[in-house]
């Protein structure tokens, strides 16, 4: 153990030779600030299979999230910023994103904040409004604090990266981590801390329509009970090909979390928490994916393009007795000029967030489950 935390304590070194560097580098020459704001207005309907009460009324529809988005750039440096207003009972605002950057050239650059975790399909292992089944572990649009290495070229990109923490909202010595955050992150008892990245994609076909990758992510999980550093790792192969209007995404991730939580606590399952609400997910895992869309132009007055689209997942829990989950989602996704619109049919078996037990349905599940679903429409207005 104490092996584990003098590796990972070294990484600290790079991240103030990343920063030395950035400031050795001379700037582009750039005369005005430019700045750029954006956002979204998202409302939601949905109509779920095990909420008795809300099928009798015909489903529910309201208010989703409103965004601010703040793009800048001066002399070489740019900034990208996102934050997020939920309601209160998923979490409320907090910052989804929030970047510096430095471009070398045309192909490497450099991020330092709260930054898109370089592992797997990116930006999205899915289609859908409800992402994959990686994004409720923490592996599809994760964001963390620390420094992050792009490089992107005719044949090969790769990004490198060190993370000191998940986005940190609590500042106490044994504060536990808060769950309201955008991305899932270890939560409880453990802390992610000092997190490596290495993500590389070969291209290759007509206009680089093949991406062939591999991820690989290692960190440590401090114990706020024993004061000790455990693990965790991942690995990840991933393909996706696009070729005219269809696009196709297929991965393979294996997973392992080793806490060091005090005696007589189990290790077989982590807390991860996201939108203000915490649950277990088992600590050894496959995950299987595969997503397929196609665009279909049509001109039906301010709509330009429908989207159709299946999204599958599957997560093999690997420690005896626990029970697998799945989640499928078929859909469209319609647009009109600012206006976005998903159509989904959202299908899970021992998912979190389609019916069951929320608490434990990624980690011991639930052999006599029953497949639930939800209809749901998101409907956004971006600017």
């Amino acid at each position: 153990m104490i092996e584990k935390i003098t590796h990972l304590q070294f990484p600290k070194t790079i991240c103030l030779a990343f920063l030395a560097l950035l400031v050795a580098l001379p700037v582009i020459a750039q005369e005005k600030p430019e700045l750029k704001i954006g956002g979204a207005l998202r409302f939601n309907y949905n109509l779920s299979s095990w909420k008795e009460g809300q099928k009798k009324r015909g489903g529910d529809f309201g208010y989703d999230m409103f965004r601010v988005n703040a793009e800048a750039a001066y002399k070489g440096i740019f900034l990208n910023a996102e934050y997020r207003l939920y309601s209160e009972g998923f979490g409320g605002g907090f910052l989804k994103q929030g970047w510096v950057g430095y471009n070398f050239n045309e192909q490497d650059q450099i991020h330092i904040g709260l930054t898109q975790v370089p592992f797997g399909i990116q930006q999205y292992n899915s289609h859908n409004w409800f992402f994959n089944l990686s994004y409720y572990v923490g592996m599809e649009d994760d964001h963390d604090m620390g420094v992050k290495y792009l490089h992107s070229g005719e044949k090969i990109e790769y990004q490198l990266a060190f993370f000191k923490n998940a986005e940190e909202l609590r500042f106490g010595n044994y504060t536990e981590t808060s769950p309201n955050r955008y991305s899932y992150d270890i939560t409880g008892r453990n802390k992610e801390v000092n997190q490596f990245n290495g993500k590389f994609i070969y291209k290759f076909g007509e206009e680089s329509a093949n991406r062939l990758g591999v991820s690989l992510e290692y960190g440590g999980l401090y114990n706020l009970d024993t004061e000790e550093m455990g693990d965790h790792a991942a690995i990840a192969a991933h393909y996706e090909i696009t070729k005219g209007k269809w696009n196709g995404k297929a991965q393979v991730i294996t997973a392992s979390h080793n806490p060091a939580n005090a005696e007589g606590e189990s290790t077989d399952v982590v807390m991860m928490a996201a939108y203000g609400a915490p649950y277990e997910v088992a600590s050894d895992f496959n995950m299987y994916s595969l997503a397929i869309s196609r665009n279909v132009p049509v001109t039906w007055g301010p709509v330009s393009n429908l989207q159709f689209y299946n999204d599958f997942g599957y997560m093999q829990k690997k420690t005896f007795g626990f029970t697998d989950s799945y989640m499928n989602v078929t859909g469209v996704l319609v647009s009109a000029g600012s206006v976005y619109m998903y159509i989904d049919y959202a299908a899970g078996y021992n998912h979190s967030w389609l019916g069951g037990n929320f608490v434990d349905d990624f980690s011991k599940g639930n052999p006599d489950a029953k497949w639930e679903a939800r209809f749901n429409i998101n409907i956004g207005y971006y600017f």
